[in-house]
């Protein structure tokens, strides 16, 4: 790796791996501060290229495109995990990469992922390594309900299959299973609620948490998260030291989601985590002095990092597939105040995130009627995470 340079200045050209939604809110944020940024994705329509950065359309293995990147670039950040570790190894040896190639790794696969947080003692989901039908068969034995996941590659919800009987094992292990790759068999673990926490942690070592979040998923979307979560104090303060132990232990630099089930009997066990700026974090931008992406710019350009204090109580809804078009047909419906974020993607897809509603959450009852006259969100959710 290089030597750090100390404190990015205004001007500075910053690189991003990935050019969707989240990297085009990293833009967005870095534009007060005086950023310029240029990113690297294949995709022709990169969100991030339409705010006013550069953009490379080439692969995240292009040998030619990296080199370029990180000869126009004063500093290289990565907004998602499914970039190339390989190719982010290569950069950081050329180029200042704050979040380093070590930590992509270790989150992108979750084998690794999962014993790198048992080691630094925090409790994780009960599960095991996966290579033939009978380690599955014997991880259903011992855990009943599992979860069967691949190891890389998976998100919201892809690449896993949920097993409820035993009979069910050779169907999911034969639809998941590649040969010479390992697959990860999770304990299906109830909880009470699902929460998360975005930490930050800077070059010089200062850690930050935002407020902890309580989500709800939908077909392992996340749909709707409240924030603060209601959980009590000690909860509250046991989920920021796990979140500052994992930044702390496994090197953070930048930004990190954190997500956690909270157990009946209060103990929190970690599920899993995303060292960027993640989706329960979106409230920030409109509820926080900072928001969770200049966060991660600070953090890694060598900045101070700014206040993560809460100054309203908010509801942030994604908005799905065809819920992006449904919400634009009502918008006089919009209670005020309502802050509508859109990712500017032309594709309309199911399951596709196309932006979020952040709301304020100081009248509850009165959100949740003006919510279900909308007709975007299922009723069930909004009244289970607003009663």
């Amino acid at each position: 790796m290089i030597e750090h340079p100390g404190i990015l200045q205004p001007g500075s050209v910053i690189g991003l791996l990935g050019g969707g939604q989240l990297a085009r809110m990293l833009v967005l944020a870095g534009h007060p501060l005086g950023f310029k940024f240029m990113v690297l994705d294949p995709d022709p329509e990169a969100p991030a290229a339409q705010v006013g950065a550069d953009h490379l359309p080439c692969s995240f293995t292009d040998k030619n495109a990296l080199g370029e990147l990180t000869k126009q670039c004063d500093l290289v950040s990565y907004e998602f995990e499914n970039v190339d570790a390989d190719s982010v190894e290569w950069m950081e040896q050329r180029v200042d990469l704050p979040q380093g190639s070590q930590m992509l790794r270790t989150a992108q696969h979750r084998l690794r992922e999962k014993r790198a947080i048992r080691d630094l003692g925090i409790e994780v989901t009960g599960f095991h390594e996966v290579r033939n039908l009978k380690q599955l068969e014997q991880a259903f034995e011992a855990f009943g309900s599992v979860l069967l996941k691949t190891v890389t590659g998976g998100y919201d919800g892809k690449g896993q299959q949920r097993i409820l009987k035993k009979s069910e094992c050779k169907s999911a292990f034969e639809s998941l299973h590649q040969e010479g790759t390992s697959l990860i068999a999770e304990q299906f673990q109830p909880f009470e609620r699902e929460l998360s926490v975005v930490v930050a942690r800077s070059r010089s070592g200062e850690i930050r948490s935002f407020p902890v979040s309580e989500n709800l998923h939908r077909q392992n979307i996340l749909t709707i998260c409240r924030i603060p979560a209601r959980i009590s104090g000690q909860v509250e303060k046991e989920a920021n030291r796990i979140s500052a132990c994992l930044a702390e232990g496994l090197g953070l630099v930048g930004v990190m989601g954190v997500e956690m089930f909270l157990l009946p009997d209060g103990s929190l066990l970690v599920n899993e985590i995303a060292p960027r700026p993640h989706n329960s974090g979106h409230f920030t931008m409109d509820s926080c002095e900072t928001s969770q992406f200049q966060q991660h710019l600070l953090a890694v350009s060598g900045w101070p990092l700014g206040p993560t204090h809460i100054m309203k109580p908010a509801l942030m809804l994604n908005l799905i597939g065809d819920q992006q078009d449904k919400l634009l047909q009502n918008l006089k419906l919009l209670p005020e105040g309502a802050k509508l974020h859109l990712y500017g993607k032309k594709e309309v897809r199911p399951g596709r995130k196309m932006g979020h509603l952040n709301l304020s959450m100081e009248n509850p009852s009165e959100l949740l009627e003006t919510l279900i006259k909308l007709q975007v969100w299922d009723q069930d959710s909004l009244e289970r995470m607003l009663n």
